[in-house]
């Protein structure tokens, strides 16, 4: 479960304020797989970062019940001046888990070869994903945050990635951003949508994607969300 109580988060922008959210309540349930929709801009990633922690609130609470993934899509955790292996030895130690597993499983699973003990600088961005998405998959989290897809590499490792996420969906819970409504169809059951400062909640995925296209079919700007007191 996470809970945000009063969150106010915001970015300085040109003419004002960007509102990500504005003093915003709400509870995540256990038990459920949430799907956020908004705009390019609405702040989705942002939202993705306060879940995780590695983002603070301009102000209010947010309380994290249970261990929650890093964003999977998101490699910023990963540092370019170790080796593969040395990332996979330090995430592992930094969340109490067995060091040597979590790197049999990311060697086995991210299949960087001689790369495993190179640089993370001289990897291509696909392999860091690879790499980021293998550790993330080698702990075993209550909440896996997803910004935008879980499908980095060829075909043959989306197969890979697909079946041992759909594995850990069986006792963990998702919270996905995505532009693809049938990729949060297929790993999510309620939504939520993004907009104007606020994140409101549908009872199921379709229901929230019906409303955010009506949203979309209004006039240009009426769905500012600037604030001009900064």
């Amino acid at each position: 479960m996470i809970t945000f109580e009063s969150v106010r988060k915001t970015y300085p922008a040109r003419g004002g304020v960007r509102v990500i959210l504005r003093r915003s309540s709400f509870v995540v349930p256990s038990g459920k797989n949430l799907a956020v929709i908004g705009n390019n801009g609405a702040g989705k990633s942002t939202l993705i970062r306060l879940f995780a922690g590695s983002e603070l609130p301009d102000s209010g609470r947010i309380t994290r019940r249970g261990r929650i993934s890093w964003p999977l899509g998101f490699a910023g955790g990963i540092h370019r001046l170790l080796t593969g292996r040395q990332n996979a030895r330090f995430i592992a130690r930094a969340y109490g888990c067995d060091a040597a597993e979590v790197i049999d499983f990311v060697e086995d699973f991210a299949d960087l070869g001689t790369y495993m003990d190179m640089p993370v600088t001289v990897y291509s961005s696909g392999m860091r994903a690879r790499l980021s998405f293998g550790i993330s998959m080698a702990i075993k989290f209550d909440t896996y945050l997803v910004d935008e897809s879980t499908a980095v590499g060829d075909s043959r490792f989306r197969r890979r990635a697909d079946e041992i996420f759909s594995e850990r969906r069986k006792t963990a819970n998702i919270l996905m951003v995505s532009h693809s409504g049938g990729t949060l169809k297929k790993f999510c059951d309620i939504g939520a949508i993004l907009a104007n400062g606020e994140l409101v909640f549908y009872p199921t995925v379709d229901e929230a994607l019906d409303a955010h296209d009506r949203m979309n079919s209004l006039k240009p700007g009426s769905t500012d969300d600037f604030d001009n007191d900064w």
